[in-house]
C-alpha cells in the first residue's frame, strides 16, 4: 500500500471519528426565567406530593359524607356442628360460638348441618350535627391542602427564579474573569518581550506572571460557581446540568423603576395556609363538641336459618339443615350512649383548644414576619438601585485608570505594580457592575415574593 493511500485512509478515519463525536454531543436547551419557573411547576416532585395530598383530602370528604347513607350488613353461612346446649352465661367475647335451642341434657358428639342467611339495615336518622361536623372538618382539611399547594408553588417559583439569577450572575462573573485573564495575558506577553530585550527588569515579568496566575485562579473559581449554580437550577427544571443554558432576556439591562405599593400580608400564601390550618383545628374541635350525644338508629333485619337437629335432640340426617327454611324479620329503633366518655372528650377539647390558640398565635407571627420581610425587601431594593447607579461610574473611572497606568508604564514613568493594580481593579468593578444590575432584579424578586405572586416580575424580566 502506497504512502499516499495510507495517508488518505487515515484522514477518512479521522473525519469519521470526528463526525461520530459531533453526533454524540448532547444538545443544550436555552430557557428564559419564565420557562424555568414553568418547568419547575410541572416537574418538581414537591408539587406532585401536595397535589396528591389534595386528592386524598377530597376522598376524605367523600368518606365523611358516606356516614349519611344507611348501612347494610349481610351474612350467609353453612356449618357442621354438634348440638349440645347448657344453661349459663358468658361475658361478651369472640372465641366461643353462640348456640340456640333448648337444653337437651346430653353430651353427644354427633353433628348436624346448619345454615343461615340474613341482612340488617341500620340508618341514623339524626345525629345532632355530628356527621355534618365531620364533613366540615374534612372540607377544612382539603382547603388547607389547597392552600399548602399555593404556598409550595410560590416557594418553588421563587427558588427557581433565584437559582436562575444565581446562574446568570455566575456566567457574568466568568465572562468578566475571562476578560481579566486576557488583559493579564496580553500584559504578561508584552512585558516578557521587553524583559527578553533587556528593556525591563526580570522582576516585572515575575509580577505579571503572578497576576496572570491569580486571574486564572479567579476564573476557575468563577467557573466552579457557575457549574454549581447550573446544577442547582437543574434540580428544579428537570434538565441535566450539561444541557442547561439560560437566556437573560432583560435581566442584564437596568431594571425598570417601580413605585413601592402596599401589600395585604393576610393574602400571602403562607398566611392563607396557616389560617386554613386554624380553621381545620376549629372544625375538629366542633366534631369533639358534638361527640358526647346519644346515637339513634333505625334498624331492620331479615334472616332465615336451617338446621338438621330437632327440639327433642334427634338428628334428621342427610342434607337436612343446608337450606335456610325458617324465616324471621325484625324492625326496631335503638339508642346508644357512652355515659362515661365525657371526661375523655373534655380532655381532648382542652388539648384541641390549646392547639387552636397556638396556631392562631403562629398566624399572627407569620403576618408580622411577612410585614418585616416586605420592609427588608424594600430597603434592599432601594440600596441595590443606588449601587447599580454608581457602578458604571466606577467602570468608566477604572477603565481610564487602567489606560493611564499602561501608558505611564510604557513611557517608563510608572511601575508594573501600578498596571497590575489597575487591571485588578478594572476586573473587579466590571464584575461589580454586572452583578449590581442582577442584584436589583434579585431584590425585585424578593419584593414580589412578599406579595405572594411573582408573575409581574417574570413579565418584566422576559418581555
Amino acid at each position: 500500500m502506497s504512502h499516499s493511500l495510507r495517508y488518505g485512509i487515515s484522514i477518512l478515519l479521522a473525519l469519521s471519528f470526528a463526525a461520530n463525536l459531533w453526533g454524540q454531543q448532547t444538545p443544550t436547551q436555552s430557557i428564559t426565567i419564565r420557562q424555568a419557573v414553568e418547568s419547575a411547576l410541572r416537574n418538581y416532585p414537591a408539587i406532585t406530593v401536595t397535589q396528591e395530598q389534595i386528592d386524598a383530602a377530597a376522598a376524605g370528604i367523600q368518606l365523611a359524607r358516606t356516614a349519611y347513607l344507611p348501612r347494610v350488613d349481610s351474612i350467609a353461612q353453612i356449618n357442621r356442628a354438634t348440638r349440645n346446649n347448657i344453661f349459663g352465661l358468658l361475658l361478651p367475647q369472640s372465641v366461643i360460638p353462640s348456640i340456640s335451642g333448648p337444653v337437651l341434657g346430653s353430651n353427644n358428639l354427633g353433628s348436624v348441618w346448619g345454615s343461615a342467611v340474613g341482612a340488617t339495615v341500620t340508618w341514623e336518622p339524626f345525629d345532632f350535627g355530628l356527621r355534618g361536623a365531620n364533613v366540615a372538618a374534612a372540607t377544612a382539611a382539603k382547603a388547607r391542602n389547597e392552600a399548602m399547594l399555593k404556598r409550595t408553588e410560590l416557594e418553588i417559583e421563587v427558588a427557581t427564579a433565584d437559582a436562575f439569577l444565581t446562574l446568570l450572575a455566575a456566567q457574568e462573573t466568568v465572562r468578566t474573569a475571562q476578560a481579566g485573564v486576557q488583559r493579564a495575558q496580553s500584559l504578561a506577553q508584552s512585558v516578557k518581550a521587553q524583559v527578553d530585550a533587556q528593556l525591563r527588569p526580570g522582576a516585572d515579568a515575575s509580577r505579571t506572571d503572578a497576576e496572570l496566575a491569580a486571574t486564572r485562579t479567579q476564573l476557575a473559581q468563577a467557573e466552579q460557581s457557575r457549574d454549581v449554580a447550573r446544577a442547582v437550577l437543574s434540580q428544579f427544571i428537570g434538565i441535566p446540568p450539561p444541557q442547561v443554558t439560560v437566556t437573560e432576556g432583560r435581566l442584564l439591562q437596568p431594571p425598570p423603576g417601580q413605585p413601592s405599593s402596599s401589600v395585604d400580608v393576610t393574602q400571602h400564601p403562607i398566611a392563607v395556609e396557616q389560617n386554613a390550618l386554624v380553621d381545620q383545628k376549629k372544625a375538629e374541635l366542633s366534631v369533639l363538641g358534638k361527640s358526647y350525644v346519644p346515637r339513634f338508629f333505625t334498624q331492620g333485619s331479615a334472616f332465615a336459618r336451617g338446621t338438621g337437629a330437632q327440639a327433642n335432640g334427634s338428628r334428621l340426617g342427610g342434607v337436612n339443615g343446608l337450606t335456610p327454611d325458617t324465616q324471621n324479620y325484625a324492625l326496631g329503633f335503638s339508642m346508644t350512649f357512652s355515659l362515661f366518655d365525657r371526661a375523655a372528650i373534655h380532655a381532648k377539647e382542652a388539648g384541641q383548644s390549646a392547639t387552636i390558640r397556638a396556631e392562631t398565635a403562629r398566624y399572627q407571627q407569620i403576618t408580622t414576619d411577612l410585614s418585616a420581610r416586605r420592609n427588608i425587601a424594600d430597603a434592599t431594593l432601594e440600596g441595590a438601585r443606588k449601587i447599580a447607579a454608581n457602578t458604571p461610574v466606577a467602570v468608566s473611572s477604572a477603565t481610564t485608570a487602567n489606560q493611564q497606568a499602561s501608558a505611564r508604564y510604557q513611557a517608563g514613568l510608572g511601575t508594573i505594580v501600578e498596571v497590575a493594580d489597575a487591571q485588578r481593579l478594572l476586573t473587579q468593578v466590571e464584575i461589580d457592575d454586572a452583578l449590581a444590575r442582577l442584584s436589583v432584579w434579585r431584590a425585585m424578586l424578593s419584593v414580589a415574593a412578599t406579595t405572594g405572586d411573582i408573575q409581574l416580575f417574570l413579565m418584566e424580566a422576559t418581555r
